[in-house]
């Protein structure tokens, strides 16, 4: 079996949430900008209780601010 990876709409999330950063994100979840830019970039899987505050920031679901392996596309009507 092939590596899976987690997908995220993130990056656009803070773009429609009026052009959140990084930084203003991470401390609003308590985490480092520089582990927000890894969860981000797709270079770190987040913990279950990371990825659920980053949905709710953005009030959305966890499976449409992220995605696991061959699972349909997230939703691009975000």
């Amino acid at each position: 079996m092939g590596k899976t990876k987690i997908r995220n709409q993130i990056r656009t999330l803070r773009f429609h949430q009026g052009e959140m950063t990084q930084q203003e994100l991470a401390d609003r979840i308590g985490v480092s900008r520089q582990t927000l830019n890894a969860i981000e970039g797709g270079k770190y899987s987040p913990s279950l209780e990371v990825a659920f505050k980053i949905a709710r920031v953005f009030d959305k679901p966890v499976d449409v601010v992220f995605g696991y392996g061959d699972s349909p596309a997230i939703d691009p009507a975000l």
